[in-house]
This record gives C-alpha cells, sequence and structure tokens, in this order.
C-alpha cells in the first residue's frame, strides 16, 4: 500500500481567497520537499469533526487557522504555551508524532517582522477590529513597547475587554469616530476585504510620519493604503505579515526554513 504524502492546509470560511497554498507550494517546490499544501473549506459547525477526522490521518502535518475559526479552535485542540491567555486566538495547528494536536500563533510574530527595526517604545497605536487577528496584534505590540492602544470595534464590551487581557493601556471609540493622531494604525479587522464591506476612515488626524498597516491582503492595494499613499504615509500592505506568519509555520509542519531570499520572486507570484 503506497503511503500518502504528507500535506498541511489552511481552513476557513470562506477560504478561496486564501493565497496560503501558492507560498507553501512555493517552498516546498524550491526545497524539493515531497508534501503537499491544500486550501479546505470548513464552517463553524463542521470544524469539530474536521479535528477529529484529521487526527487520526498520520498524512497530515497541521492546519492554518483563518476567519471565522481562530477562537474556536482553543478548545479543540493541546495549548502547550498558554496561547489561550497570551493571545486568546490560534492560527496554527501542528500533528505531533504521537498523534496528538498542539495549536499555537505565528501571527503576532508575523504582524511584528515588518515593523521590528522600529523603536515603538511610549507610540500611540490604533487597532482596528476586535477578532482573533486584532488578538495576535495586540500581544506583539505590547512586545514591541507600544505606550498606548486604541481599538475601534463595534463591539465595545468585546475591545474592552481585550485590552483588559493584553494589560494596554487606551481605550476604545466606535467604528465612525475621529480617529485619534497617532503613529501607527492597524486595520485588523475583514473590512476592505474582497466580498466584505469598504473600511472608509478619514485620515486626517494622523501625522505626516504615522504608518498604516492593512491585514488585508485580498485585494493588495485596498482602500485604506490608498488613502494613506494619497497622504503620503509609510503603508505595509498584507502580504508581509502573511509571508511572515507563513514561514513559521512552514517550518512547524515541515522542518524546514523556508528559502526566505526568493521572497522577492514569491511576493510578484502573490500580486500576479
Amino acid at each position: 500500500m503506497t503511503k500518502e504524502m504528507p500535506y498541511a492546509e489552511v481552513i476557513g470560511d470562506p477560504i478561496a481567497q486564501s493565497k496560503s497554498p501558492l507560498i507553501h507550494k512555493f517552498w516546498l517546490d524550491r526545497l524539493d520537499i515531497k508534501a503537499d499544501y491544500r486550501a479546505c473549506h470548513v464552517t463553524a459547525d463542521q470544524l469539530p469533526g474536521y479535528i477529529e477526522q484529521r487526527r487520526a490521518d498520520p498524512a497530515w502535518r497541521g492546519c492554518n487557522v483563518t476567519l471565522p475559526h481562530k477562537i474556536a479552535m482553543l478548545d479543540l485542540v493541546a495549548d502547550p504555551g498558554g496561547v489561550r491567555d497570551k493571545i486568546g486566538a490560534m492560527n496554527t495547528i501542528v500533528r505531533q508524532d504521537d498523534g496528538s494536536l498542539m495549536g499555537t500563533n505565528t501571527d503576532a510574530a508575523g504582524f511584528l517582522a515588518p515593523i521590528a527595526d522600529t523603536d515603538w517604545s511610549g507610540k500611540h497605536a490604533v487597532v482596528i477590529g476586535a477578532g482573533g487577528a486584532a488578538r495576535a496584534v495586540l500581544f506583539a505590540l505590547k512586545q514591541a513597547g507600544i505606550g498606548e492602544i486604541t481599538i475601534v470595534a463595534r463591539n465595545g464590551l468585546k475591545a474592552t475587554g481585550l485590552l483588559m487581557q493584553a494589560s494596554a493601556k487606551g481605550g476604545v471609540i466606535p467604528m465612525d469616530a475621529q480617529l485619534p493622531a497617532a503613529d501607527l494604525l492597524i486595520n485588523a479587522s475583514p473590512l476592505g476585504m474582497t466580498g466584505k464591506p469598504p473600511l472608509e476612515l478619514d485620515l486626517g488626524p494622523l501625522p505626516a510620519d504615522a504608518l498604516v498597516y492593512d491585514l488585508v491582503y485580498a485585494p493588495l492595494n485596498t482602500g485604506l493604503l490608498r488613502a494613506a499613499r494619497k497622504r503620503d504615509l509609510a503603508v505595509v500592505d498584507g502580504l508581509d505579515m502573511l509571508i511572515g506568519q507563513a514561514a513559521l509555520a512552514f517550518e512547524l509542519f515541515f522542518g524546514a526554513t523556508p528559502p526566505m531570499e526568493d521572497d522577492e520572486e514569491l511576493r510578484k507570484r502573490l500580486i500576479a
């Protein structure tokens, strides 16, 4: 009987927009690793059954987790690193040699990578959204020494809870409120993503040296980034975080370091 090729995958609802298969397959090809990486559409009610099915599959190396499963996953797999208390969301599940499943979060490190050279100590960040991605962003900002965080969210109670969990100084404002004069603006919500409502913000209050960071990567040139460029503000697009968190997950799935020297070609393929 032929042994099935090892594989990992990305799960979510929706999932067709995910660029993770392109990224991981690019690295697998470059490293000549005989494995596969797939996209799998999993709805919220299917998630427990999906995990149990994959748990029994020795060829399955794990999965990346996207909307809307990052919080629900906390109750389905082991959490040896204390991700529940530190971040409150999981985006990477890894199958161990004994068949057990371990959850972790590579979003935080992936988010921080493209802005790690800047000293954020004592500065003010605005985070749009209060979901799984926002949880990882808050954790990363605290690690970077950010001084104050303002969350822009529809659900003020939920956003206040995130601030408390992150032990962060700051506050919560509604979606239609005027932005504060912050040093860093991050969209950690699905707004502006293909198929989702647009993110409409007045960037006027931001100072000329502010940085605008949009985690959305489909489309890559979001309305938020276009508005920021019109003001000549520095921007970071969603591919930087996507590639950064994928690289960490790739090592966990396949036991090899991605060839990051090929990043420029990878980006070209991702935006083609």
